[in-house]
């Protein structure tokens, strides 16, 4: 079948602002769209600029907008996102990211907001055995958070970074903060807490559920800041301490 890709390009280099540019390619309904788009990139105009690596739906290097949602191009079929009418399939770079070149981000902050969290594990106890026991019970009391692969479509999605507050750490910090939080053998949730707890923090998540509603894996993004906010407020209520979203 022949599809229509609109896709939106821009050179900061060359271009004064960002334009849309059509591309007719032959392409099976079971391909991917990233199929169709390596095929512009190939054999129709090699000037087009976006990400790709292992193109399994891992590395998370592909994720633009298309049609309007935030989707994995590697992990996007041609026959789900091709409208009826025959309409172009209207591609777009990830939003609230400055744009490098036609659908590629610059990341920079996006990682920025995820180093904050100190996602890493923390705990400064000497290992008594070969290794921190954990029960599966407690293993998978984190899991969901460990299949974060940071495509950042949950932090293009989000209606708190696009406009009520761009400052906000944003759903994929606060996921990878989670995971840490909620892992038995880590002890750095107080230093977490402390930099969830802020007004550009945690807090301004008003759980529109658009980040969980894109995620790629599947991840109960917005469940996890919740439960996140629990914890924080468990924690600061104990010590009798001021939650900085509360009066």
């Amino acid at each position: 079948m022949q599809i229509t890709l609109e896709i939106q390009r821009y050179d900061p280099q060359k271009d004064k602002e960002a334009f849309f540019e059509k591309y007719d390619v032959e392409i099976n309904p079971n391909d991917r769209l990233l199929d169709a788009l390596m095929k512009v990139k190939q054999y129709i105009d090699p000037t087009l600029g976006f990400r790709k690596s292992c193109a399994h739906g891992v590395c998370g290097s592909d994720a633009m907008v298309v049609n309007g949602v935030e989707r994995l191009a590697c992990k996007t079929l041609i026959k789900d996102v091709i409208n009826k009418d025959g309409s172009p399939i209207k591609i777009e770079p990830l939003q609230t990211l400055p744009i490098q070149k036609d659908l590629m981000v610059d990341q920079s902050r996006f990682f920025e907001h995820y180093r904050q969290v100190k996602p890493y594990f923390i705990n400064k106890e000497p290992i008594k055995e070969k290794e921190r026991i954990q029960s599966q019970e407690e293993r998978e009391d984190f899991d969901d958070g460990t299949k974060c692969i940071l495509c950042a479509a949950c932090y293009s999605a989000c209606p708190v970074v696009r406009g009520i507050n761009p400052s906000f750490l944003g759903p994929a910090s606060i996921v990878q903060a989670e995971r840490f939080i909620d892992d038995s053998r880590d002890e750095g949730f107080e230093e977490r807490a402390s930099l969830l707890d802020f007004p550009d923090g945690i807090w301004p998540c008003q759980n529109f559920y658009q980040c969980t509603r894109v995620c790629p894996r599947h991840i109960k993004i917005t469940q996890l800041i919740n439960k996140t906010k629990e914890n924080i407020v468990k924690y600061r209520t104990s010590r009798g301490e001021k939650i900085h979203d509360l009066p």
